[in-house]
């Protein structure tokens, strides 16, 4: 079993949140279990519920991974 630091979960999960960086590449590249990236998000957003500056600002990473996928699937559809 592999321990990470604290500065390597942040960055992967940063990877995933703000450039919308999918779970399974992130797991491949870093060489994670299956499971392991979805924990450190789960706890992630647990650290985040109880602080509103941290909530909003994961939020924003949210809605930052959606726009990045819609404007992807659009793009896709324009090369058509």
């Amino acid at each position: 079993m592999n321990n990470y630091s604290r500065e390597t979960k942040d960055e992967i999960t940063r990877l995933h949140l703000k450039e919308g960086r999918t779970i399974k590449s992130l797991t491949q590249e870093y060489h994670l279990g299956s499971g392991t990236l979805q924990y450190w998000l789960r706890e992630l957003r647990k650290e985040c519920q109880n602080n509103p500056y941290i909530e909003e600002v994961t939020l924003s990473f949210e809605e930052s991974k959606r726009l990045i996928l819609e404007i992807r699937e659009l793009k896709k559809e324009n090369e058509f």
